[in-house]
């Protein structure tokens, strides 16, 4: 039986600090990328399962029940808060007290405005949390694993080149086994990439659905009456 001194195994036994380092960076980058990648896509089933609501909200008799239909369903928070700090604007500008400010001297529909407008930025803001984590992971980590394979090469050609032993199986070994480090690059980077490109897809439709909640909203708190899409032609 022939022993054989090829894999990772002896790579790592090989290597050095530098070699060490890389391999524990694609490792910590990785464990990152996929704790982002499955509380991502947890969340992003509940908000999709959630977005039912939406037209549930407008069919309940009274912005109260709605307001409550609403948060029952949306258990991730997306949807809710615009109702809830959009009604609560309302109402401030239905009851203005004596204490002078800014928001008692502004117009009814502005603040309304700018409550929504608040609101579907910490939402945007929430949704990409983790998303550039994601897409420098993706983008990093191929050259990281390449860096950690020339450093290999480069130290498997001295070894090579302090034998005095320039032969191709001395050769080959090494390098093989210093590829792997490219090969782990990509095992971290390909996850990250499509669950990146994934999650800004379900972003684009969650922020597209709360524009347009966000619109009705304004309509029915200003006129009282839901302002849907218009067709013309």
């Amino acid at each position: 039986m022939i022993e054989t001194t090829n894999g990772f195994a002896h790579y790592w036994a090989e290597g050095d600090a530098i070699s060490h380092s890389v391999a524990y960076l694609l490792a910590i980058m990785s464990l990152m990328s996929w704790y982002y990648i499955l509380s991502k896509t947890w969340s992003a089933y509940r908000i999709r399962r959630s977005a039912v609501a939406l037209e549930a909200f407008w069919k309940a008799p009274s912005l109260a029940d709605a307001i409550f239909v609403i948060q029952r369903a949306d258990t991730e928070d997306i949807y809710a808060p615009l109702a809830i700090q959009s009604a609560g604007a309302a109402s401030k500008n239905t009851k203005r007290g004596d204490t002078p400010s800014l928001n008692a001297a502004t117009d009814p529909g502005e603040l309304i405005t700018r409550t929504l407008r608040q609101e579907i930025n910490r939402v945007s803001s929430r949704l990409e949390n983790g998303l550039t984590l994601l897409a420098s992971v993706g983008s990093t980590a191929p050259f990281i694993g390449l860096f950690g394979t020339v450093w290999g090469i480069y130290h498997a050609l001295q070894a090579v080149s302090a034998s005095g032993a320039m032969q191709i199986d001395k050769v080959a070994g090494p390098v093989g086994e210093a590829l792997i480090m490219t090969a782990m690059g990509l095992v971290v980077a390909i996850p990250a990439v499509l669950a990146y490109n994934a999650f800004v897809r379900v972003n684009r439709l969650t922020l597209a659905e709360l524009d347009g909640f966000a619109h009705d909203l304004h309509a029915y708190l200003t006129t009282g009456a839901r302002v849907g899409p218009r067709l013309e032609g």
